[in-house]
């Protein structure tokens, strides 16, 4: 199957029912530390280019942008993690208040620093990244913690997103309890995935890898040529191994510049061509994407209706540079430019 438009006031009545849906984000939060400037010359100490610095910001990362992907949907957002005992930390906390987003869940770690990305970036270029961070996995305590704050936090609740970045929060542990906790109380459960822990990740709501994270979660390289998704026997491949071993109740694979393949036990595969007009930055466009299709579904879109809804959330945010996010308005931008160009001479 391939793409469907989705009607301009549907996306309204969804958009309106998300504001009344409740989130609760789980997993390695970051500060994204953007340093701005341009470049003239080369530095006479060493082939580099010499910064002239301009302005510095800072953004929320990770799990936190996903939690800030679904504040900027007008969602009622809790976020859940741990953090340093430094000044990281205390920024980050201020940024997620001043969007809204309850941040009471996130645990100061003695031992751990809060992870810190800090890109430089010359004439909308990025230079280089350095990471500053801790990546050994939380003990037990610290787990049990975690998932006791999450129980607290269930009620009401629609819906739980568990975002890995490999920071050591996420583990099978904490994976297994989130999973019993929603599946007790019939919540969606939503799981950005990084194959590298090799986590049993059976039985949730939504995984969202992207093709190589796919490949590597159904242990098959990725040889092929990037043909068509749906013409791609090695891709299809991929999705009907990770149904069958994993069993989530949808897998959404995202493809990049090639959208979009939504993959359900018992029905053909869907594919969504991207809808991004332009491409600055492809930061964070997976947290906007598993953040779209979680909150599409718990206002009560269909699977095929969250993977078009978010489908254009991430391609609004590609169309700007650094980790952003999408504003209910842009959104409604990017479906009413689709059907203007629909539409017929």
């Amino acid at each position: 199957m391939t793409h469907v438009p989705l009607a301009l006031a549907r996306v309204r009545e969804l958009l309106g029912v998300a504001a009344r849906s409740r989130i609760v984000v789980l997993g390695d939060v970051m500060l994204d530390q953007f340093l701005w400037g341009h470049v003239r010359r080369i530095s006479p100490e060493a082939p580099v280019p010499v910064l002239e610095w301009q302005r510095e910001s800072f953004i929320p990362g990770g799990a936190a942008n996903v939690a800030r992907n679904l504040a900027s949907l007008k969602a009622p957002t809790e976020l859940l993690g741990v953090v340093g005992p430094d000044d990281s930390a205390e920024k980050l906390k201020g940024l997620l208040q001043q969007d809204g987003i309850k941040c009471s869940g996130l645990m100061t770690v003695a031992g751990r620093i809060t992870s810190l990305k800090t890109r430089i970036v010359a004439d909308r270029q990025q230079v280089v990244r350095v990471d500053r961070e801790s990546q050994s996995e939380l003990g037990t305590e610290v787990t049990q913690r975690l998932l006791r704050t999450l129980e607290n936090g269930l009620d009401g609740a629609d819906a739980v997103v568990i975002g890995d970045y490999a920071k050591g929060v996420v583990t099978q542990p904490l994976i297994e309890g989130a999973r019993r906790l929603c599946r007790d109380r019939g919540i969606w459960l939503s799981v950005d995935p990084k194959p590298a822990h090799r986590l049993d990740l059976s039985g949730v709501s939504l995984l969202t890898p992207n093709r190589k994270e796919a490949f590597e979660l159904a242990g098959i390289t990725d040889g092929s040529h990037r043909m068509a998704p749906l013409q791609d026997k090695l891709l299809l491949t991929v999705a009907d191994k990770l149904l069958s071993q994993l069993a989530p109740a949808v897998l959404l694979i995202t493809l990049g510049e090639h959208g979009l393949l939504l993959c359900r036990r018992g029905h053909d595969p869907f594919h969504i061509p991207t809808v991004a007009r332009e491409v600055f930055d492809v930061s964070g466009a997976g947290d906007t994407t598993i953040a779209a299709f979680t909150l599409a579904i718990v206002a009560g879109a269909s699977p095929v209706e969250a993977a078009i809804f978010s489908n254009h959330a991430a391609g609004v945010v590609v169309g700007k540079l650094g980790t952003a996010v999408v504003q209910p308005e842009e959104l409604l931008e990017s479906f009413r430019h689709e059907q203007v160009e629909a539409a017929p001479a």
